[in-house]
């Protein structure tokens, strides 16, 4: 199978795979539901585009309350729990030709942690429900947390020594 649905036990030529840990250390919450119209990881496109279908993100009970403020960014970044990956893949032949490269320095989301992030236009929210464009996962996709884009946020606390002037671009009102 190609594209991001793969697992590892189809290993391109070249790859290779390691036994995953057992235990982990780490509780993360799902705190919503993406919706796209992509049923399995090969139909998704490798990157979101800004001219992509318009998406849906279902964002649950108790986090509705989180997002008070967020209609004032244009761009959100949101980031997933890429469910369907294979997570032992420690080298990777992203062309399917027998070269491989670390999985580090990839954008695969064959990863240890898959863990997808996108950056997102906002288009609107409607109660527990955000419309945007730009995603690149599977329906169904569990939602991790939604941030301002981290490339024009400016952080609403005083600045603290070390922190970059400016601290980016204010968000729209």
């Amino acid at each position: 199978m190609e594209g991001p649905g793969r697992t590892a036990t189809t290993l391109r030529a070249g790859e290779v795979a390691v036994d995953a840990p057992a235990a982990t250390d780490a509780t993360l919450y799902f705190i919503g539901r993406i919706h796209t119209p992509w049923s399995r990881p090969e139909q998704c496109p490798r990157q979101g585009r800004d001219d992509g279908p318009v998406c849906r993100i279902e964002v649950f009970e108790p986090w509705v309350a989180a997002l008070d403020g967020l209609e004032r960014y244009g761009e959100i970044e949101v980031l997933y729990w890429l469910d369907r990956s294979a997570r032992t893949l420690v080298r990777q032949s992203p062309r399917d030709d027998g070269q491989t490269r670390g999985t580090f320095a990839l954008r695969s989301p064959l990863r240890p942690n898959p863990i997808g992030t996108q950056i997102v236009t906002l288009l609107r929210i409607e109660g527990p429900v955000l419309h945007v464009r730009g995603l690149d996962c599977v329906d169904g996709t569990p939602l991790l947390d939604l941030k301002p884009d981290r490339r024009i946020f400016t952080p609403l606390a005083p600045p603290t020594p070390g922190d970059a002037p400016g601290g980016g671009v204010p968000p729209r009102s």
